[in-house]
C-alpha cells in the first residue's frame, strides 16, 4: 500500500479521517458510491469539500492510487467527483486507479478550485 506523503491525515480539529495508518489485514475495504442527502451536517459537507481539495492539490486532474486514502471519506466522492480510472477496476485493491472528474468536482465543490477552500494558504 503506497502511502500519499505530504497528504493531510484528517480535517483539523475534527474526527475526519483522509488517511489510514497501515493496510487492513484482511484487504482494502470496498469503495462504494454512498448517496449524498441535502440534509447532511454542515460538518460533513465541509470534510467532503476540504478532502475534495486537498485530492485536487495533491493529485491535479492525474490518476492516482488509492493507497493509504481513506475508503469511507472516498466513498462520499466515489462514482461521482472521484471515478475509477482503469478498466477492469478492482474496489477493494489499495493499487486500485482513480482519479478526479474535474467537471463534476468543480460543479460539486467550487470552494476546492477557486481559492477559497479549507487549504488556501495552508499546505494540504
Amino acid at each position: 500500500m503506497i502511502k500519499h506523503r505530504g497528504f493531510p491525515g484528517r480535517l483539523p480539529s475534527s474526527d475526519y479521517s483522509f488517511t489510514i495508518r497501515r493496510a487492513n489485514k484482511g484487504g482494502a475495504t470496498k469503495l462504494i458510491a454512498r448517496e449524498r442527502y441535502a440534509d447532511r451536517r454542515p460538518a460533513d459537507r465541509r470534510a467532503d469539500a476540504a478532502f475534495m481539495e486537498a485530492l485536487w492539490l495533491y493529485f491535479g486532474d492525474e490518476p492516482f492510487e488509492r493507497g493509504n486514502l481513506d475508503a469511507g471519506r472516498l466513498s462520499w466522492l466515489f462514482g461521482r467527483e472521484v471515478i475509477a480510472a482503469e478498466d477492469p477496476f478492482d474496489a477493494e485493491s489499495y493499487d486500485a486507479l482513480l482519479q478526479i472528474d474535474e467537471s463534476r468536482a468543480r460543479a460539486s465543490f467550487p470552494e476546492a478550485f477557486d481559492g477559497s477552500g479549507f487549504w488556501e494558504g495552508r499546505s494540504a
